[in-house]
């Protein structure tokens, strides 16, 4: 969802504050426009965002596989108190890196500079420097980086742990 709940005001700032310098950088945007939250950001704003050529929005997929796929990264530096943010484990799963913010919910999927990095919710800027770490590393750092995220993900949050865990809590 478009929220600025979820970080995306922070994340167009840090895309902001990099393509100056990454102007090869592709920031982009996945999400459906929630206009019945009060936390939405709207259709109007998003147009603003990709006028100024800061990100792309490539609206609501149903499959997003592909887009996760083509990521070298995945972003999601939401200020929210998550659950385990499903798009984090998926992207892991799929061995790609990771940022998410030092928060409940959202820390647990990262290892700090194993499988991806962990920024303060709420700073443009210290987002902005998690995200040029991934800049600056070459395929093969990356790569490896994935890996370590589909390995945390089977041996922490493989279907069948998670349930063991929830029948040992009840």
């Amino acid at each position: 969802r478009m929220l600025w709940d979820k970080g995306v005001g922070e994340y167009v700032e840090a895309a902001r504050l990099l393509s100056q310098r990454y102007p090869y950088a592709e920031f982009c945007m996945i999400g459906f426009l929630d206009f019945q939250n009060p936390e939405a950001i709207s259709e109007a704003q998003i147009n603003e965002w990709i006028a100024e050529g800061v990100v792309n929005y490539l609206g609501v997929i149903n499959d997003i596989r592909p887009e996760i796929a083509k990521a070298d990264c995945v972003v999601l530096p939401s200020r929210f108190r998550e659950g385990t943010p499903r798009s984090l484990l998926e992207a892991a799963a799929m061995g790609r890196p990771i940022i998410t913010t030092n928060s409940i919910g959202c820390r647990e999927t990262v290892d700090n500079g194993v499988n991806g990095y962990l920024c303060i919710p709420g700073d443009s800027i210290d987002l902005s420097e998690k995200m040029e770490c991934i800049l600056e590393l070459d395929e093969a750092q990356r790569v490896e980086m994935g890996r370590c995220g589909r390995e945390k993900m089977e041996l922490q949050f493989d279907e069948k742990i998670v349930i063991q865990k929830y029948l040992e809590a009840i």
